[in-house]
């Protein structure tokens, strides 16, 4: 079984009010052109299809019409599409009949009916060119642990992802006596994993361990992390494809999809296929450096160079005023585009007890968790706590979820 693994899309992102329509677009017909060349027998999306809950109307006729002309490229290519935690399971889920007629699935949620869990909807036959059956996914959303539906009244509310996982497996093996291959689709943070371009202080996340995840696959294919990386374990295979296109400057990494190849009995192989982005996320410099040597590789910057711009400026207690405006007139007729301005503050902070300033632009560009722990260190002298980070990432994720 040939499987195309994907995830992150993040649909409809505005980066710092610019719109990426252009560059989503690109990467769309160049997964296009990748059905075309490889004829997966299927292509899993695992979650995070938009940037957020209510994409708009254009964003989403961006989706609709690339995924079905993607299809087309290979008409016997399944499609499974999972929501991820950016998502609206019930929006993804409101044409679920229609999509089928399209040999596509979009799993959004973990149905109940009548107090019974719809299992079935989340284990997947896959067929070949010919109608035969060659392997199964099993297509995860995203959940919070604690929200996993209960298999059975006592259940612990701590085991109640574990209890789901165990009995899904139970029917799962029921599926498959021929034991064909298994992809587990997941969208979901694993213990150890490399979180390179995420910042945990929005929200915060819940990790778990892979061992932990008693199904029996032969290929997870997860979607969560934006970092592209194989998990480590004795016996397990999972891979996080990554984002196809940078989400935040941070993820200044090789961004691509994932090719996998499955047998019974065999280790996955697996190749990946690099995804060119038209307007690349650019830091300037790349070590830090003054206002004044900063601005003048700006003004060195081609007029016909497409880029993002993020400014990496020393600290100091005589930062010049108006800096984005000097940044946005010296890019004034180019292509590129100021973003925002990444601040270092090391040369600043090593000063013996002194007090650490907080600069007007730098209350722009920082999260409430960054900005709360430099009052914190302003006011004590000494670094905030674990404990009292992990509260704040409990009651932003809160917000966040209740907002969402």
């Amino acid at each position: 079984m040939k499987i195309l693994h994907t995830s992150d899309w993040h649909l409809g992102q505005e980066f710092y009010s610019y719109d990426r329509t252009e560059e989503h677009t690109s990467f769309l017909n160049q997964l296009k052109q990748i059905v075309a060349d490889e004829h997966p027998d299927v292509l899993v999306v695992c979650g995070d299809i938009y940037h957020n809950a209510s994409p708009s109307n254009a964003t989403m006729k961006l989706f609709t019409d690339h995924l079905i002309q993607i299809q087309e490229k290979c008409p016997s290519m399944k499609i499974i599409v999972t929501a991820g935690n950016h998502d609206s399971s019930a929006r993804l889920e409101t044409a679920r009949n229609l999509w089928k007629k399209f040999n596509i699935e979009m799993i959004g949620h973990i149905e109940k009916a009548d107090n019974e869990i719809n299992f079935d909807q989340h284990i997947i036959r896959v067929n070949n060119s010919d109608g035969n059956p060659i392997g199964f996914v099993v297509a995860m959303p995203h959940v919070f642990p604690q929200s996993f539906p209960l298999v059975s009244e006592d259940t612990p509310r701590e085991q109640r992802q574990y209890a789901f996982w165990q009995e899904l497996n139970n029917r799962l093996n029921q599926a498959n006596p021929d034991k064909l291959p298994v992809v587990m689709m997941a969208h979901m943070a694993i213990t150890g994993c490399n979180i390179t371009g995420h910042d945990e202080s929005r929200g915060g996340m819940d990790y778990t361990p892979i061992d932990s995840i008693p199904v029996d696959y032969d290929y997870m294919a997860l979607g969560h992390i934006h970092c592209p990386q194989n998990i480590k374990s004795d016996d397990k295979h999972a891979r996080y494809c990554g984002t196809p296109i940078p989400v935040s400057f941070d993820e200044n990494y090789e961004h691509s999809v994932s090719i996998v190849q499955l047998a019974s009995g065999a280790e996955p192989k697996i190749k990946t296929i690099k995804i060119d982005n038209p307007i690349p996320l650019v830091t300037i410099p790349k070590n830090a450096a003054s206002f004044k040597d900063v601005l003048e590789e700006l003004v060195a910057i081609s007029n016909d160079q497409q880029m993002y711009v993020r400014l990496n400026i020393k600290f100091d207690q005589d930062v010049p005023r108006l800096i984005r405006e000097q940044a946005i007139e010296a890019l004034k007729d180019k292509q590129a585009r100021f973003c925002t301005i990444k601040w270092d503050r090391s040369e600043a902070t090593a000063n013996n007890g002194q007090q650490v300033l907080i600069a007007t632009e730098e209350m722009i560009t920082k999260s409430p968790i960054e900005i709360a722990k430099l009052h914190y260190e302003r006011v004590n002298g000494s670094e905030m706590g674990q404990d009292m980070i992990d509260m704040l990432n409990e009651v932003i994720n809160s917000i966040n979820n209740h907002e969402s």
